[in-house]
């Protein structure tokens, strides 16, 4: 007989019974652990190894595991909780299979219930991961160029504005310290939030005005505008006024595989 979930769910609760090291972490010490093993498994779907991604899952899967099960001794929910979450989830996707439904975008149901586009979306998500996500929750909702010459561009467009930018002014000084002024900040804000830190209080106000703008354009057919190459209409001085320094960086765990 093969090894279940069932079988899974009672070894991680005798960890956490048995072992000091699994009995001693919380939700928050474990966040490292599960950021890392899901780049793990896309390392192995990257690099097509069958072998490691089923070895990734399984670590990952522990992740899961572990967190269900501390959940658990909270009374807070449990594992058949989250199964039972996903399984509704799943129905509620599929309305033309699990209901009288009609088939439909997922990302066009989810943006019926967003305040904005950016409800849902890890705080902690790369700067690129996010502008992809952002962008593609607009064009779930029609919001997207047809072709790629659009795109291009606004590219295009983008590039003579630093340039316009870099001609104003005295020189940048390449080998200088920076000098982290005004006229930084403007440049920094024609080449983009990667290229500089960001609050996420600046990006969540970004993104509720992207909102706003996709909401407002997709119903008059107009394409995509200037800011941020989805439609969003951010005063330049604003977005100046609000932005501020990150925190500093974390500092992680001893991995959870050097454990005892």
């Amino acid at each position: 007989m093969k090894p279940s979930l069932e079988d899974a769910l009672e070894l991680m609760r005798d960890l956490r019974a048995r072992c000091e090291w699994d009995a001693a972490q919380t939700h928050e010490s474990l966040r490292p652990y599960l950021i890392e093993e899901a780049y793990e498994v896309e390392d192995a779907i990257r690099g097509g190894d069958d072998a490691r991604l089923r070895e990734e899952l399984g670590d990952l899967l522990l992740q899961i595991l572990f967190h269900s099960v501390i959940a658990e001794e909270r009374q807070a929910f449990t594992l058949h909780d989250v199964v039972g979450g996903f399984i509704a989830k799943m129905k509620v996707r599929h309305p033309h299979l699990y209901g009288d439904g009609a088939r439909q975008s997922w990302e066009h149901m989810k943006a019926k219930r967003r305040a904005s586009i950016v409800d849902g979306l890890p705080a902690d998500l790369p700067t690129l991961h996010r502008a992809f996500r952002l962008q593609d929750r607009a064009a779930g909702v029609g919001f997207d160029w047809p072709d790629v010459e659009g795109p291009i561009q606004k590219v295009e467009e983008e590039l003579l504005e630093v340039r316009d930018e870099l001609a104003h002014g005295p020189a940048f000084d390449a080998h200088g310290v920076p000098q982290y002024d005004e006229r930084h900040e403007q440049l920094e804000d024609e080449l983009g939030p990667g290229a500089g830190a960001r609050s996420s209080k600046r990006e969540v106000r970004h993104a509720i005005r992207c909102r706003r703008t996709v909401g407002h354009s997709a119903r008059a057919h107009r394409g995509p505008g200037r800011a941020g190459g989805i439609g969003c209409a951010v005063g330049r001085s604003e977005a100046r006024r609000e932005g501020v320094s990150q925190g500093p960086p974390r500092t992680l765990a001893p991995s959870p595989r050097t454990a005892p």
